[in-house]
């Protein structure tokens, strides 16, 4: 038995690209719609306070899906290459080593987000209502760690078990039901933060159901078998995934950091507006990463089948849309501020200047995360996990000294200009670092057509 290419002999580089991307970007955007969600009953049904306290509690959940991205991202570049080398036996291993860990990693993030989780709100400088509203939010998150990264990862795996579309509709499915139940918890029974919680983990139990059954239906090219925990395997899940976790480590600690910051120079005022900038950027953030991701199937694929040049000319086209994108939104985010803030706050004028603020200073340079996010995402698909690794680590360790030292300076416009004015720096580094490799694939193409009795693979 062979299985199914995830990308046909005959189709252009955009279309497959696209193929992936276009559901990965759904996917993602309609995944990210849950914290925008969140944001936006929290935002009209509890207030300023519920959107600091619900930012406190970003960095925990940011780790919680960086788990998830850890075993859907590595386990989905894992499962993509074995299904270029048509190795039947190793996508098995591959899909249920992958659902081993998820449930591995979710049992101990639940009990060290319990036990630590609280500490880990005072230490952001949390205190009084907003600590007592954001720990009512982690907690229940907290039980339900194990969702919360399986309906991150299980979808990716379906992705990447060449059923784009599917795996876009189970998120859906699951957003759907987090807005039914945000408006009746948060605007009917007014449970507030609490309510969100609940909301989020029953909405992401669906999706997590719907992936565990396409797996054991007649749709999947890769059946759910009766298998152990492949340990070669994990560990190279890990590997490739690790590069995300790491991303969200960063995520999380900056996110904190600035939480910190804002606490230390501004008040609940400029933390609030800190969560309002922060959903708007997620629309990019999620955009940006639906789309890169979208890269990682197809170049897996033409890594294992020796398809390099397709592997640059994808690269080239997910550049451009990231880029050139980022750059769209941040125009129109500075043109039109009212109406994006709005989305999240009505009738509070000092939160509305304070978020057009953020949104001049914080979102300048927007587009180069998504740049950095493409780095990241394609040094994983081509087996780089080092690359990938220190991308994710450097843009991490290169945001703490401007966090650090412009708020002294420049006040609380310094803690909005940290990140802009690092990802600035950073890219100038990881531009030459994709460059190089994408050089080394144009020789190994060159060589394949210059080799007597070699298979051109691509024109």
């Amino acid at each position: 038995m062979q299985v199914a290419t995830p990308v046909q002999p005959s189709q252009s580089v955009a279309g497959a690209f696209w193929r992936f991307a276009m559901p990965s970007i759904v996917a993602m955007l309609v995944s990210g719609l849950y914290q925008i969600i969140d944001g936006f009953f929290v935002g009209h049904f509890v207030g300023a306070d519920g959107l600091a306290g619900i930012n406190i509690a970003i960095p925990l959940l940011g780790l919680i899906m960086g788990f998830g991205l850890l075993v859907g991202m590595g386990g989905g570049s894992v499962l993509s290459k074995y299904r270029g080398e048509n190795n039947l036996v190793g996508t098995q291993a591959t899909l249920v080593t992958a659902l081993l860990l998820i449930v591995l990693i979710g049992l101990l993030a639940t009990v060290v987000f319990i036990v630590f989780g609280q500490s880990l709100l005072n230490i952001q400088g949390a205190t009084g209502v907003i600590l007592e509203m954001s720990w009512s939010y982690v907690q229940i998150m907290s039980f339900g760690a194990l969702i919360s990264i399986g309906a991150s990862a299980m979808p990716m795996l379906v992705r990447n078990d060449d059923s784009p579309n599917l795996a876009t509709v189970f998120i859906i499915v699951g957003a759907l039901t987090n807005i039914v139940l945000d408006y009746v918890f948060l605007g009917h029974l007014e449970m507030g933060l609490k309510g969100a919680a609940i909301a989020t983990l029953i909405a992401q139990l669906a999706t997590c159901i719907l992936c565990l059954g396409y797996f054991t239906s007649s749709k999947a090219k890769t059946k759910l078998a009766v298998k152990r925990l492949d340990k070669t395997i994990a560990i190279r899940i890990v590997q490739l995934g690790s590069s995300n976790l790491v991303m969200f480590i960063y995520f999380s600690f900056v996110m904190a950091f600035h939480n910190m910051q804002f606490i230390a120079y501004g008040d609940t005022t400029q933390l609030a507006a800190f969560a309002i900038v922060g959903y708007l950027a997620s629309f990019y953030y999620f955009f940006a990463e639906g789309l890169v991701s979208g890269l990682q199937p197809p170049v897996s694929y033409y890594l294992g089948a020796m398809q390099y040049k397709r592997i640059t000319e994808t690269v080239k086209l997910a550049f451009s849309v990231t880029v050139g994108s980022g750059i769209a939104l941040v125009i129109l985010f500075n043109i039109f501020p009212e109406i994006f803030i709005s989305i999240f706050t009505t009738g509070n004028d000092a939160l509305l200047e304070a978020s057009k603020n953020g949104i001049r200073l914080h979102l300048m340079a927007l587009f180069l995360d998504g740049f950095l996010f493409m780095a990241s995402i394609y040094f994983v698909a081509v087996g780089k996990s080092g690359q990938a690794f220190f991308v994710s680590v450097g843009n991490m360790l290169v945001q703490f000294p401007f966090l650090f030292i412009l708020p002294k300076y420049l006040g609380i416009d310094g803690v909005w200009l940290a990140v802009p004015i690092s990802n600035i720096v950073f890219a100038l580094i990881v531009l030459p670092m994709l460059l190089i490799n994408l050089k080394g694939l144009m020789k190994m193409h060159q060589q394949q057509n210059n080799t007597d009795g070699g298979v051109v693979v691509c024109q």
